[in-house]
């Protein structure tokens, strides 16, 4: 079992998955800090300032007007946070078009790496006798 645990580590589809995962994680805080830092903010301009990461609604308990949602949650309240599922989804379509326009990308260029080795022309191997130069070389052994 070991030995195959081994074997299963030493593929490079695991190697590849473990810098995915990797790179995956240091994308998502670009993607967050993108949101929150730079999309909230205009979203809020077109909104009037609506914050929407400290939308929420209270469903039990009682938490005073204007209390952000994790104070809202400390204490013990139960709340219904629409605005952090709006920015979730906000995250998902960018990080989804960001991926889609990497892989777009990464598309064309191996497209355009195949299109130039199907251009390239091919080396020509050393041409052997023609049927001809065959048929007359039987045609002069059988006359001796």
């Amino acid at each position: 079992m070991l030995q195959e645990f081994r074997d299963f580590i030493a593929k490079g589809n695991v190697m590849d998955m473990a810098v995915g995962i990797i790179i995956g994680a240091a994308f998502t805080a670009i993607v967050k800090s993108m949101v929150s830092d730079l999309i909230n903010p205009i979203i809020g301009v077109f909104t009037g300032g609506v914050d929407f990461t400290n939308s929420y609604l209270v469903l039990a308990g009682s938490v005073p007007e204007g209390t952000s949602l994790e104070a809202a949650r400390e204490a013990g309240a139960a709340v219904f946070a629409h605005g952090a599922f709006v920015m979730a989804v906000i995250n998902f379509l960018i990080i989804a078009f960001v991926v889609f326009m990497l892989v777009r990308y990464v598309n064309r260029l191996k497209d355009a790496a195949f299109k130039q080795e199907d251009a390239a022309p091919a080396e020509e191997a050393p041409a052997g006798p023609t049927e001809l130069d065959v048929l007359l070389e039987i045609r002069d052994s059988l006359k001796r």
